[in-house]
């Protein structure tokens, strides 16, 4: 019986897109040290990557994009991520494990597993494949649009990060739906929609529409 387990990475952050993975494993897979992405240094993720590549029955990842995550939201974006990777596995799953409470709407038998990344082998590999791509990405993404701290904060809220948006204003891969990348893009129509309406505004002071 192949079960695929499904996580993601990078419903978050502010910017970049949202990474999934699907890996089956076979019962007896060794993997030193397989465990939740989160409680994994950067070098031990990229270790077990290669490792789950090579040692995997089967794996996919897939990904939504910016642009998909402000026409759907986060939570369906994210589910569209996920069968992407379910798409790309090279082996039909019998049954698909998703770490959480919800799961995406497909034809597999499937099961939500709250901590399922930490309970879970296939999730937890599936954890580690999502970061590591998603990481990858956002490195990527720091030569074309440098001065953000992609690659540092890997598009997350830190205060570097925030205090770079508010000095640069959003680039072209920030989540225009999120709440403190929105309200750096319409403060000036914001405020000229309090006027009076008798008080003529001045062409200078009206945002640029987006």
């Amino acid at each position: 019986m192949h079960v695929a387990g499904v996580d993601e990475a990078g419903r978050g952050p502010l910017a970049g897109p949202v990474v999934a993975a699907a890996v089956i494993l076979a019962p007896k897979t060794r993997l030193p040290g397989l465990t939740d992405s989160k409680l994994l240094t950067e070098k031990q993720r990229e270790t077990l990557f290669d490792l789950i590549i090579k040692r995997a029955i089967s794996f996919g990842v897939g990904l939504a994009t910016v642009e998909e995550i402000d026409e759907f939201n986060i939570l369906q974006a994210t589910f569209l991520a996920m069968k992407r990777a379910v798409l790309a596995l090279k082996v039909l799953p019998n049954k698909i494990i998703v770490d959480g409470n919800q799961t995406p709407k497909w034809d597999y038998p499937t099961e939500a597993i709250i901590g399922g990344d930490l309970s879970e082998r296939a999730i937890s590999a599936a954890s580690v494949l999502a970061k590591v791509e998603r990481d990858r990405i956002m490195c990527q993404l720091e030569l074309d649009y440098p001065g953000y701290g992609f690659a540092k904060h890997k598009g997350y809220g830190t205060e570097e990060h925030l205090k770079a948006l508010r000095s640069l204003g959003p680039s072209l891969i920030h989540r225009r739906s999120f709440s403190p990348v929105t309200a750096l893009l319409t403060p000036i129509t914001s405020r000229a929609s309090t006027l009076p309406l008798d008080i003529p505004i001045p062409i200078e002071d009206v945002a640029e529409p987006l």
